[in-house]
């Protein structure tokens, strides 16, 4: 009977993880892919908004060749906080079901099962793609994860969207020998939270014609060969090799209602928790990181999530001693 599973191997995860470590707590870490999985899965090429110091986790330093570190320097530096910390890791271990157990929890996973007092919820979100829900979006040629510009070269691009990830592989495709690279854009303008030294370069590049943006426009078909959509000025069909749908993401709906947890009825659709502790409407089941902000993806991060993991153990550390007494 372990005190407490994380579900999540991220850097969340893994702070929850560390904080279990320091406080004596008997934990594992399930995560059903690499670890740090959704950063793995990030663009090769990508750099973080942050700097370094403030994706630190466990009191290792995290030194970058520049202020702000690439995805290759951040898995480079949580695998030698998991090292240095001896985490209990399961990698590659799908959790399927997570059920009450007198008072406690069993966890059926792909390989075994557990039990545990409690529970963090520590998904992310990166694993659900918001889906465009057009005709041909289940197309070979429609990508909603990006990784490199290389397969695109001397191809007609079609990048759905205008928040960061859509800007960089819009910019990265042009610049690396892609045919044609067309934004397909429902706001008015490029997103007002791209980061500050990529937006001109990609205003620039809309405003010199070499990237083709067009605003307030949505897709309505993806066809083999080419892409049509609404604009104001009417319906437009153009010559379309790859669609690279970067819509953004949203948390794993299913899997925390299957957990009975509330979520909110409001615009982001945010879980039920205590700010205080992390835990949610059920008892003994904790929520950490990114998941906490439901579909606004934009308000939890590593940085401002970490002390997450803090305010749950402390939380089950001192009902753990309520019960010894």
């Amino acid at each position: 009977m372990y005190d407490v599973i994380v579900i999540g191997g991220g850097p969340i995860g893994m702070a929850c993880g560390i904080e279990a470590t320091k406080k004596g707590l008997s934990y594992l870490i399930i995560e059903k892919g690499c670890l740090v999985n959704s950063l793995y899965n990030y663009p090769l090429n990508m750099t973080f908004f942050s700097t370094s110091d403030r994706l630190e986790i466990g009191d290792v330093p995290f030194i970058s060749h520049n202020p702000k570190p690439t995805r290759f320097e951040a898995l480079e530096y949580y695998r030698r906080v998991a090292s240095n910390w001896n985490l209990s890791l399961h990698l590659y271990e799908q959790v399927n079901h997570i059920l009450p157990l007198n008072g406690g929890y069993t966890i059926n996973t792909s390989k075994q099962n557990y039990k545990t007092q409690n529970v963090v919820i520590a998904t992310g979100f990166y694993d659900y793609p918001y889906l465009l829900n057009v005709p041909g979006e289940d197309l070979s040629k429609v990508h909603h994860y990006y990784k490199e510009p290389h397969p695109f070269y001397t191809m007609d691009i079609a990048v759905i969207g205008s928040a960061n990830s859509a800007v960089d592989v819009a910019l990265e495709t042009f610049r690396k020998g892609a045919k044609s690279v067309t934004m397909i854009i429902r706001e008015s303008e490029i997103g007002e939270n791209v980061k500050y030294w990529v937006r001109p370069d990609i205003v620039n590049r809309i405003e010199t014609e070499e990237i083709i943006a067009h605003f307030n426009s949505t897709v309505l078909e993806i066809k083999l060969n080419s892409l049509i959509f609404q604009t104001p000025d009417g319906i437009k069909e153009i010559p379309n090799d790859f669609v690279l749908a970067m819509t953004g993401y949203k948390p794993n709906y299913h899997f925390l209602e299957s957990l009975s947890i509330k979520i909110n009825d409001d615009q982001y659709r945010t879980p039920q928790y205590n700010p205080k502790t992390m835990e949610s409407n059920i008892e003994g089941v904790f929520l950490a990181g990114v998941v906490c902000g439901g579909l606004k993806t934009n308000k939890w991060f590593i940085e401002n999530s970490r002390v997450h993991a803090q305010l749950i153990t402390d939380a089950i550390k001192s009902k753990n001693k309520i019960i010894v007494t």
